[in-house]
């Protein structure tokens, strides 16, 4: 099961999966795990240890991101309103996956 924790000092919402994805499945992984229907993914950045996913709720951008070495995954907006839409974005997320 996944588990979906915000931040609320870092504006972040952690993402902590029941399996991590190795580096080479999290374009896959992130892929399925942003395929829900208010979501809308936008483009996918590849580093050396770190990638990103860019999506958009609500007509505000967000970024998924991993770390491989820390193995974190985590959710930050992108500017002030997006910022206020955390709280709306972890509780669609939360009942997508109990689905």
């Amino acid at each position: 099961m996944t588990n979906i924790i915000q931040l609320d000092d870092e504006n972040t919402l952690q993402i902590i999966p029941s399996l991590f994805p190795d580096s080479d499945d999290f374009e896959l992984w992130g892929s399925v795990f942003l395929a829900i229907d208010k979501l809308q993914t936008i483009e996918f950045n590849e580093g050396a240890d770190r990638h990103q996913w860019r999506f958009s709720y609500s007509q505000q951008s967000f970024s998924l991101n991993f770390e491989y070495y820390s193995e974190s995954i985590w959710i930050t907006p992108e500017g002030t309103e997006a910022t206020r839409l955390l709280p709306s974005l972890r509780e669609y997320f939360c009942l997508n996956l109990q689905q």
